[in-house]
């Protein structure tokens, strides 16, 4: 455990209004919604003291806040495109030292790559440290962690639309400004595609949950390993699609926002 005078929350990020795979977060895994399993792996966690859903105010995800209630969850609900937003609104209540950043895109995520993601930041004074900068993990275990501080300096001066959709970017791309850590594993499986953004992605996952939930509902990274290396076929279901493609989409509407800034500040100067 890390120190208890360190205060450290997760907020793990999810609505209904996916681009890709619209509701995809209330599909249902082996008669659960798939936001269940992963609130539920999540908690068995141990390096964090408190649990926030953050949805947005949008009564498009009123049924996640219902779920969050199901689940005896805290849920808080802000910005629907402004996730910076979200998440800074999420936390400043609570005045953290450090934030798990979770995305509801993960039901097969892993509480013990969690907690080690969480001590190998607090433990080396990282401002911010994550999995998935230089992946090792297979897609679909990311962990981010950084400080509230941090955080706070993003969400007061983060201008283009990815710094807003996906939180981090603002801190994650600046080395020169925060203290930037990489937790990586000695065996690379970054190849492994576990995240639900395509329908294909969630055949797979559902595969891997008929394959193992009802034997054992708490089956870690280890089983789901040995599972793939027994029927190597699933791999395939979702094995094609590219990594990051939502963030990459961001990076040229970044573009846009630039030249539209520049034009205006032409227009000014004339």
């Amino acid at each position: 455990m890390t120190e208890q005078s360190t205060k450290i929350i997760a907020i793990l990020q999810a609505r209904m209004t996916s681009s890709r795979l619209p509701g995809k977060v209330l599909r249902q895994i082996v008669g659960k919604p798939m936001l269940w399993h992963q609130i539920n792996r999540v908690k068995r966690a141990r390096e964090y003291d408190r649990l926030i859903i953050a949805t947005s105010s949008d009564p498009s995800d009123d049924p996640i806040a219902e779920l969050c209630r199901e689940l005896k969850t805290e849920c808080f609900r802000g910005n629907l495109d402004n996730v910076l937003d979200r998440y800074y609104r999420a936390a400043q209540n609570y005045e953290p030292d450090f934030v798990v950043r979770l995305t509801g895109d993960c039901p097969l995520a892993d509480p013990e790559v969690i907690d080690a993601a969480v001590r190998f930041t607090v433990e080396n004074g990282f401002d911010y440290a994550s999995n998935s900068l230089e992946p090792t993990f297979p897609n679909g275990l990311d962990v981010e962690v950084f400080t509230f501080a941090a955080l706070e300096k993003a969400w007061k001066e983060a201008e283009l639309p990815s710094q807003k959709e996906h939180v981090t970017p603002y801190i994650n791309r600046q080395p020169d400004k925060f203290k930037i850590g990489h937790f990586k594993q000695r065996n690379d499986l970054s190849y492994m595609r576990w995240t639900v953004d395509e329908p294909r992605d969630f055949e797979f996952v559902s595969a891997v949950y008929d394959a193992l939930y009802h034997e054992n509902p708490n089956f870690n990274t280890e089983d789901i390993l040995e599972l793939l290396r027994c029927r190597p076929e699933l791999t395939e279901i979702n094995g094609n699609i590219e990594r990051n493609e939502g963030f990459k989409k961001s990076l040229k509407l970044d573009e846009e926002f630039k030249k539209n800034r520049e034009k205006n500040t032409r227009g000014k100067t004339i």
